[in-house]
């Protein structure tokens, strides 16, 4: 199976620009880890402890995410004013090139409401 969802993956991560959409920026608020927190720090210029504060929330699981949606990184064009620096969920998303696509298949069903990636990937895989 992954490599079906790989090839499909590839496929329509070429044909859909995702500065077109960036409904995971809108709609998401990735976990954000200690990794994730230092890099954000470093390429802001700030301390570790100063982007908690000012751009990060505990959820009700106890992960840190942003304490604005839409992403407080995202610009009104659509880019990520810390791309380089962005967080591994970020990085990531919308997961479909992972190994062992069957232990994300549920958060991959969730994330077809929000990415077109991620439907067309899902659809394609309900066709085969």
């Amino acid at each position: 199976m992954d490599n079906l969802v790989h090839e499909l993956h590839q496929e329509h991560s070429a044909a859909i620009n995702c500065l077109e959409c960036a409904n995971c920026c809108r709609c998401l608020g990735p976990a954000i880890y200690d990794k994730d927190i230092e890099r954000m720090a470093k390429a802001l210029r700030m301390k570790p402890v100063d982007v908690v504060t000012n751009y990060l929330r505990m959820d009700e699981d106890g992960d840190y995410v942003f304490n604005t949606m839409p992403c407080p990184f995202l610009m009104p064009d659509n880019y990520c004013s810390i791309y380089e620096a962005r967080p591994k969920a970020c990085r990531e998303y919308p997961h479909t090139d992972r190994k062992k696509f069957f232990q994300i298949y549920k958060l991959t069903v969730k994330n077809i409401s929000t990415c077109p990636i991620a439907f067309e990937v899902m659809a394609h895989l309900i066709e085969e």
